[in-house]
């Protein structure tokens, strides 16, 4: 007998099954946007330019650890999802307790890494004379969080693959809020300024890994973190790292990408910088919804491939592409003719205002396209499909992205110029996507020997 959970992903109305996946995983994403804009705003208060800079520069460390997360996360939902697909429940305990041991382990050595070299990082990743101060104080409190960062990126996708979108989504939308509720207690009542903003981001991570552990240890998951159901072999660890590497290096890359783009920012002034940071937090509330659209479905798209069900899963593909367009469309309307206002929250100075204005509206122009891009990545990695994913994850950032900027600083040398790679970026990014996922299902479901070579690896 099926369990109960899995119901929807296997014969709930399309309908049905795409938003009950999607909307709990979108709301987990506004709450992690609203989280980081809150950061800011409260940051903001103290008329301080140079602490708001400081946060910018230091987010890429904290998008790091959530990389590290989306390695165990992204890549054992993937798995799982699979697994429960063909049949095989037993094999999701022995993955989710790989991820949850593996992922433990790895955050407390980098906590430990990055509490003794603090200052050391701040300099390689962007700050300078005027932030360093503010982003070591930062990043040094933040490096208590983690083991549980990872914790938390994990389960909280791991948990949708088992068919308990409303779990994992609570895991991430009380954390957040606790992490809201402090911030302006610790930032403006108490005046510990970024030590504050940083001591609530732990405080925040605390509930969401303690609450995720607390299930995932109960009779009504599916799932086990029980040592003794460690596997890394059985094809366990290699069907993780397999697609968890190429969504890990995904956001290492936009880490790397961030840094750079800070670096060669910061080359102009400080008020760019603070801009661009902004900038990039308001339209992280258009980004957040559609990358939500694209977590939501994987975990059904990952089941009906598992379960060889070739005309469920483009069904579930065609009805959620429509869903990702028509909310790109909404998304990218309200960031562009809102971007003034938000901005304005964040910024009183006029010249950072101008640069986060400016930067705002020029981010969003691809806007339109850049949920199709996450239906289509999200497709990719919940095929398993290896070297699309791998191709898809390095090209954005990697081919495309990163040279961008050095070109454009190297012809043009503007702020306005920088921030126009990212939209050409997306462009291309999603036009590969498309041609990725056609060679995926093509190869895949149109070959009944390689489909069957993957049940067999399951």
């Amino acid at each position: 007998m099926k369990e109960k959970s899995t119901e929807l992903f296997a014969s709930a109305p399309i309908p049905k099954a795409v938003f009950t996946n999607m909307i709990p995983a979108i709301i987990s994403m506004i709450m992690v946007m609203i989280y980081n804009l809150a950061d800011t705003f409260f940051i903001a208060q103290t008329k301080d330019h140079l602490m708001i800079a400081a946060i910018s520069v230091s987010s890429p460390a904290f998008f790091f650890f959530m990389a590290i997360g989306s390695l165990f996360g992204i890549g054992g939902t993937s798995l799982i999802s699979r697994s429960l697909g063909a049949g095989k429940g037993e094999k999701a305990k022995h993955i989710s307790s790989f991820c949850f041991w593996t992922g433990t382990a790895i955050g407390i050595i980098s906590a430990l890494l990055i509490h003794f070299n603090a200052r050391s990082i701040c300099y390689m990743i962007g700050a300078d004379g005027d932030t360093i101060g503010y982003a070591t104080e930062y990043l040094d409190i933040l490096s208590f969080a983690i083991p549980l960062l990872i914790i938390g990126n994990t389960f909280s996708n791991i948990i949708r693959a088992e068919g308990k979108p409303q779990i994992a989504m609570i895991g991430t939308v009380v954390g957040n809020l606790i992490n809201i509720v402090l911030d302006p207690i610790l930032i403006s009542g108490l005046k510990l300024d970024v030590r504050g903003a940083a001591i609530a981001t732990v405080l925040g991570n605390v509930f969401s890994a303690g609450f995720y552990i607390y299930h995932l240890s109960s009779k009504h998951s599916m799932l086990s973190l029980n040592p003794k159901l460690y596997r890394a072999g059985e094809g366990i660890a290699f069907g993780v790292l397999a697609i968890g590497i190429p969504a890990a290096l995904n956001s290492l890359l936009m880490t790397a990408s961030n840094i750079i783009l800070n670096s060669l920012m910061s080359k102009h002034n400080n008020f760019a910088v603070a801009g661009l940071g902004v900038a990039m937090k308001v339209n992280s509330i258009a980004v957040m919804v559609l990358i939500g659209m694209g977590f939501g479905v994987q975990p059904l798209l990952g089941y009906n491939f598992g379960a060889r069900n070739k005309e469920r899963f483009n069904g579930i593909m065609r009805f959620s592409l429509l869903v990702a367009f028509i909310g790109s469309l909404v998304m990218t309307i309200i960031c562009y003719c809102a971007a003034g206002p938000l901005v304005r929250i964040f910024l009183d100075n006029e010249q950072a205002f101008d640069y986060g204005f400016q930067f705002c509206r020029i981010l969003i122009y691809a806007g339109p396209v850049l949920g199709i891009m996450f239906i289509f990545q999200n497709a990719i990695q919940a095929t398993g499909a290896v070297v699309p994913a791998m191709i898809l994850s390095v090209c954005r950032q990697g081919l495309i992205l990163i040279p961008l900027y050095y070109l454009s600083n190297h012809f043009f040398h503007t702020p306005r110029a920088l921030t126009m790679c990212t939209p050409i970026a997306d462009y291309s990014s999603t036009a590969i996507s498309v041609i990725l996922f056609i060679y995926t299902i093509r190869k895949y479901f149109g070959d009944a020997e390689m489909v069957d070579k993957i049940e067999q690896e399951l």
